[in-house]
């Protein structure tokens, strides 16, 4: 591939989100000159591999973590409804992208699976209860179905049901819209579209060692082929850093002051996949439960029906390891690497105020298979032990970044750190990420480049692509669009 001199995007790391923001500016310019660089030889092989995620179209129908209940028993939603907008966006572009013919088959990246929570316990299945009334009260969720019945519950998750009696203290809810997502496939449909259609192709096998100023307005990206030990650099007027765990790394080198301060701890992943199909097919559905008290939202335990590479399988997850990777074909040097003078306070600050989540980290990593087991038979009573195996997901940093009071504060989704003027911007941080990629790179898209999101053209092309995009979402809206994206995607 032969290089040019200068690029109007360079976009690092072939993810989800690179591709998600090469094609959103490719489309609404498609004179721009786009490069994407992989350090792998493969796109999709990190964070956006489907063995990597949870694959779960993070819509807020299942996960508790983003509706908190306070002291009175009062059930904040507000978290839930962004995190559901944000989700139905990226379904609206993906849905564009199959009615242009751009995307052939929906079916290859997104599948019907019902969403559900399930919890044990009185004081819990009260707060279900409560969710429940507060989420049939608004229109995103007024489909919602909740029951303490095991019978009801044996027509919603079967699997999870054998062995169970009336005198256990349950409750479930269930959405019926909810999604299973194979974001590998979808990156690599958006990359091949970038190829075919735009003429935008990735650099493989190629790192970003560094990215520094150049002039006022530009940037000088340096890189090595890591086959051939060739070095190049190029200039862009801009440049996104999408490189998953890799990201903080590469940011802690651009010369810009809003990077002070970022640190970041790694978790690796691994999940319960089972091996025997008349099991598998005794379960279509996403169950999550709550996470356990003091244990960070990441710990949420759920059973899931995935569709991988055309196969459905039964997961059961996630289990957090240590290493200190940055991501999975990464360096065991990495967190030291990460390190510095300016991070070090919070750092420190996060590992003194999380001292549950380093107790969480300890025990997990001392798990053994059969204690792996015992916490999935919490969901499936009569599971033996031949019927699993573990397979290792895969690598995420979570976010620290200054905290004036704690000296350094643990952030649970996804951070865009910019500079003042947008040229260059970086993405950190984990879940919900890929569902709400098209909401982000939308955020990106407007911090780099104004002049494309502010036009009446670009604004009519974003309103055609997106028609969520800075419009208010009423119930109105919602429900027309709902059902024409659930026609499109075949769902």
């Amino acid at each position: 591939m032969e290089l040019r001199k200068e690029y109007d995007l360079i976009c690092v790391g072939a993810g989800i989100m690179s591709a998600t923001l090469g094609l959103l500016v490719k489309q609404l310019k498609p004179d721009l000159n786009v490069l994407i660089v992989e350090r792998l030889d493969k796109v999709a092989q990190e964070s956006s591999a489907a063995w990597n995620n949870a694959g779960t179209g993070h819509s807020a129908l299942c996960e508790l973590n983003y509706s908190p209940e306070d002291e009175d028993g009062h059930v904040n939603i507000k978290k839930a409804i962004d995190i559901c907008t944000q989700f139905e966006t990226s379904k609206q572009y993906w849905s564009f992208l199959v009615a242009e013919g751009l995307i052939k088959d929906p079916k290859s990246f997104i599948t019907p699976v019902p969403h559900h929570s399930w919890v044990k316990g009185k004081d819990n299945a009260d707060y279900l209860e409560n969710r429940f009334k507060a989420f049939k009260e608004h229109f995103m969720f007024d489909t919602i179905e909740f029951t303490r019945a095991v019978n009801k519950m044996k027509e919603w998750f079967p699997l999870m049901m054998h062995g169970r009696t009336e005198d256990e203290v349950m409750a479930a809810s269930r959405i019926d819209r909810g999604t299973e997502m194979n974001y590998g496939s979808l990156t690599e449909q958006l990359f091949d579209i970038l190829e075919k259609e735009y003429d935008t192709k990735v650099l493989f096998n190629t790192e970003v060692e560094d990215i520094d100023p150049d002039h006022d307005e530009e940037w000088l990206v340096k890189m090595e082929n890591l086959n051939t030990g060739v070095k190049n650099t190029v200039d862009a007027e801009h440049v996104f850093i999408g490189a998953g765990g890799g990201s903080l790394l590469l940011l802690q080198k651009v010369e810009i002051d809003e990077k002070d301060g970022y640190g970041g701890f790694p978790v690796s992943g691994e999940w319960l996949v089972c091996k025997n199909p008349d099991i598998i097919n005794q379960h279509n559905a996403k169950v999550y439960s709550k996470a356990g008290i003091g244990d960070p939202p990441m710990s949420v335990p759920h059973l899931d029906t995935r569709f991988i590479n055309g196969k459905r399988e039964l997961l059961f997850g996630p289990f957090a390891g240590f290493s200190p990777k940055f991501l999975k074909e990464g360096s065991y040097l990495d967190l030291l690497k990460s390190i510095n003078f300016d991070n070090i306070p919070s750092m420190w600050g996060v590992f003194w105020h999380n001292l549950p989540l380093t107790k969480y980290l300890v025990e997990q990593v001392t798990m053994s298979f059969e204690d792996r087991m015992d916490s999935l038979r919490a969901f499936v009573k009569d599971a033996k032990s031949e019927d699993w195996e573990i397979l290792v997901a895969g690598q995420r940093v979570q976010t620290i970044k200054k905290d004036e009071f704690e000296g350094g504060s643990l952030e649970f989704g996804t951070q865009l750190v910019s500079s003042k003027d947008g040229r260059i911007t970086c993405l950190l941080g984990a879940s919900p990420g890929a569902s709400t990629s098209v909401k982000i790179m939308l955020d990106v898209l407007e911090k780099a480049f104004p002049e494309l999101t502010s036009s009446e053209k670009g604004k009519e092309q974003l309103n055609r692509m997106v028609p969520f995009y800075k419009k208010e979402v009423t119930k109105d809206l919602f429900d027309k669009e709902l059902t024409r994206v659930t026609n499109v995607l075949e769902l």
